[in-house]
């Protein structure tokens, strides 16, 4: 008898999910039994790929298209990813927009768009995702009554000079998620966050992709290695499952140590 994935029969929708970290859980979810709702922007061919390559290993997925930082297409989004898989369990708020520059160049529409996307769009999809798990009222698959996953990253903590309004963001979404939990956990909704570090994905190409870059990046990686997608995926995996069912309100940090100061191990 074939073994069933932690996430059997529950249904995932995750944010920004054509690709990098959010293409890597969608991956994972349906290795672990859930139908993925795979939201884009911009690239459909993209999404589409991935709903193909799910299907084709016997999973079901779904690609919708909303610009997350618009209250009325995050509504709609939910709505179009309900009417597929009936009901929602997991709610991941993945997509995130760099626009990078010095403080005394950053104009106010780089801020407002990042901010409106990195932080905004996690608000708009926690509020409707705890919006449909109250309806729905308790889970036959999970014991708890929904998940929400806030992406963050390790910017929430270390301070990155040239991209203030990346890392305000990142910051921002670790007390917005820890509020949020501790308003929902009397309704046995859990919310956590995962802080990825150095990850090989599209936004970041240029800080791996080159020998030189390499080898300046693994400078601040104490574990020697830069992170795939799937190493987010599998935590993420985790915090969705019923063996997390008594982690709410944290943070888990997937860097490599990268948070752990790498300057001072030579005692500074």
């Amino acid at each position: 008898m074939a073994k069933k994935g932690v996430l059997e029969g529950q249904a995932a929708l995750v944010t920004g999910a054509s690709s990098g970290i959010g293409a890597g859980i969608c991956l994972a979810f349906a290795r672990e039994g859930a139908k993925v709702g795979i939201n884009f922007h911009s690239d459909k061919d993209e999404a589409d790929a991935l709903v193909a390559k799910i299907e084709r290993a016997g999973g079901e997925a779904i690609a919708l298209k909303a610009d997350i930082s618009d209250e009325a297409q995050v509504a709609e989004l939910y709505k179009r990813f309900v009417k597929r898989f009936g009901r929602v369990d997991i709610a991941v708020a993945n997509a995130g927009i760099q626009k990078d520059a010095p403080l005394t160049n950053m104009t106010m529409a780089q801020w407002n768009q990042v901010i409106g996307t990195n932080l905004g769009g996690v608000f708009l999809c926690a509020r409707e995702a705890v919006r449909r798990f109250i309806e729905q009222g308790e889970s036959p698959v999970s014991k708890a009554r929904g998940k929400i996953i806030c992406m963050s990253s390790v910017h929430d903590r270390i301070p990155w000079a040239g991209h203030v309004n990346y890392a305000a963001s990142k910051g921002g979404i670790a007390m917005l998620m820890q509020s949020i939990a501790q308003e929902v956990a009397v309704h046995r909704i859990r919310v956590n966050a995962i802080s990825p570090g150095a990850i090989k994905t599209p936004i970041n190409k240029d800080a791996w992709s080159t020998p030189k870059a390499r080898k300046k990046l693994l400078q601040l990686i104490p574990y020697g290695r830069i992170g795939e997608p799937d190493d987010v995926a599998q935590a993420a995996v985790w915090l969705c499952s019923d063996a997390a069912d008594y982690v709410t309100g944290t943070t888990l940090y997937v860097d490599g140590g990268m948070c752990l100061y790498p300057g001072f191990a030579d005692n500074g």
